[in-house]
């Protein structure tokens, strides 16, 4: 048996390190919350450490890697937003979307690089075509659920929204296709029964 304090001192070490980790996960949220929450190019080792008041061989020694890292930060985001992706049911989507893209909202919009001049101008003509498509149909909607169900179905044709289903996702083409229309019919037909972007 060892001597009376060591227990004690073995208890002081956890709690420090459980601090010492606590404050390296909250410096980097921290970092990704003062920028784009698209931008974790800034969250290295080295910027952590600076802010946690801590070495990088701490950060080292705490995480492994500087992936590791950015789990931790990943969880503790999803944690401030109220988000639980285990054991998600069908039920949960639309409220953990809603939780997901309110957090976002609270992120700076990093500076987008501008267009080129003809795919600005085909953006606009598109943008143009689907809110007249859309305020045609929709009368007496105000100006906002027009805007809304409209911008709804520009997100959904996307090429963004295609790279995401055939790139992350490992769609094939034309499931991919398949899917976009799909979930497009569902939004026309909401339109078409006057069900207005709640």
């Amino acid at each position: 048996m060892g001597p009376p304090g060591r227990a004690y001192d073995g208890t002081l070490r956890r709690e420090r390190a459980a601090a010492t980790r606590e404050r390296i996960v909250t410096a980097g949220s921290e970092l990704i919350r003062s920028g784009s929450v698209r931008d974790w190019k800034r969250m290295t080792v080295r910027a952590v450490a600076g802010r946690a008041g801590v070495s990088e061989r701490t950060v080292y020694r705490h995480f492994g890697n500087e992936r590791r890292l950015a789990g931790a930060v990943m969880h503790r985001l999803e944690q401030e937003a109220g988000i639980d992706l285990a054991g998600m049911k069908l039920g949960d989507v639309a409220k953990v979307a809603t939780q997901i893209l309110e957090h976002v909202s609270s992120y700076p919009l990093d500076p987008r690089p501008p267009l080129d001049p003809t795919l600005l101008d085909a953006n606009r003509r598109q943008k143009d075509a689907l809110l007249g498509a859309v305020v045609a149909r929709t009368p007496g909607w105000s100006g906002d659920h027009q805007v809304v169900a409209a911008a709804m179905f520009d997100v959904l044709w996307s090429v963004a929204s295609y790279e995401r289903l055939v790139g992350d996702w490992q769609l094939d083409p034309d499931d991919a296709v398949r899917g976009v229309s799909w979930v497009i019919g569902l939004v026309e037909q909401a339109v078409r029964d006057g069900r207005r972007p709640a």
